[in-house]
């Protein structure tokens, strides 16, 4: 598995990270572009204009970047912004939680510990959310399907506004493209947070077996 949370083995194009000199699958990275200001931009997304420059969805690896790999690689003097992690992080954070709202209303996704739990004795979860803020006791009790991904790199709050609530802790999504989707955007947040604070079978961001 790369640093960014991505299998290693995983298809689709590849990318070269401007700090590790590590190639790897672009999904376990994240790209950046120097604007006309000079300055350097997250493209989370990977639509903005410009050459990308591509660094490993790691919060140690970003703050290095920071630290003249991305004048290096634009060949130029340019303007890193401070707070620049943080800046991704909340992007990431951000588009994770629309990606979980949008496959809720597909019909793929469901919170609540009781919805959870009978999901997974009926088989067919594709990834297990759980608040990183959320009771250990309480998410111990659930588990990683095989073949399947947890995520507790969430806070209760970011997973209620998925889901249109409050405050959620528990939530899965049953397979399908908009679950890998959140599969390989979470695991980038993961990378950036360092924050994973489930324990026990449910607790580590890794593909069970």
């Amino acid at each position: 598995m790369t640093r960014g949370g991505q299998d290693s083995e995983q298809d689709g194009p590849e990318r070269k990270c401007i700090v590790t000199g590590e190639v790897q699958p672009k999904a376990g990275l994240i790209r950046f572009v120097v604007g006309p200001d000079n300055q350097v931009y997250p493209d989370v997304l990977e639509k903005l204009p410009g050459r990308g420059m591509w660094v490993t969805a790691d919060r140690a690896v970003l703050e290095k970047a920071g630290k003249g790999q991305f004048a290096r690689s634009a060949k130029k003097a340019i303007a890193v912004p401070a707070g620049l992690a943080d800046e991704v992080e909340r992007q990431l954070a951000r588009r994770v939680v629309d990606l979980v709202a949008l496959a809720r209303k597909a019909g793929l996704a469901i919170c609540g510990f009781e919805k959870v739990k009978t999901a997974l004795d009926k088989g067919g979860v594709r990834v297990l959310l759980q608040a990183s803020d959320g009771s250990e006791r309480g998410k111990t009790k659930l588990w990683t399907p095989t073949g399947a991904r947890y995520f507790g790199c969430l806070t209760s709050a970011e997973l209620g506004l998925a889901f249109g609530r409050q405050s959620v802790i528990h939530g899965a999504l049953a397979s399908g493209g908009l679950s890998d989707r959140v599969v390989q955007e979470a695991a980038k947040l993961r990378g950036l947070r360092e924050i994973d604070g489930g324990q026990g079978t449910a607790g580590k961001d890794i593909v069970a077996t």
